[in-house]
């Protein structure tokens, strides 16, 4: 079983930066995909980004690329550097773990509770 708490979600005028943190309670971390989708009210829940176990592979939306950074670490934690943020980038972010994971909703296993960003135009 894998328990996982998001921190850092706030509110940010456009243009600003947050960072978001992803803690994972399992003993074997590093054989786990970690991803981070959003969900903005009335939407359904969408892919943010993803890295490998090894952290050696990632993957973003494109409407996060190159604004969006999704890095891990061995402290059993995941991140997402969040820059140039826009209005459009305001949802619950929520943290997702699983073996192999992947850009749909559907792959992953393990899911956080979610933390708010808003960004104010």
């Amino acid at each position: 079983q894998v328990q996982l708490v998001e921190s850092g979600g706030g509110s940010v005028q456009a243009g600003g930066s947050l960072r978001l943190s992803c803690a994972a309670s399992v003993r074997t971390f590093r054989n786990y995909a970690m991803g981070w989708f959003r969900q903005a009210p009335g939407k359904e829940r969408e892919f943010v980004a993803s890295i490998s176990w090894s952290g050696n592979s990632n993957d973003y939306s494109d409407s996060v690329k190159g604004r969006f950074t999704i890095s891990r670490d061995n402290t059993n934690s995941a991140y997402l550097q969040m820059h140039s943020l826009k209005a459009e980038d305001t949802a619950v972010y929520y943290c997702a773990a699983d073996c192999k994971g992947g850009a749909d909703v559907r792959s992953w296993a393990y899911w956080g509770q979610g933390t708010q960003v808003t960004v104010s135009s």
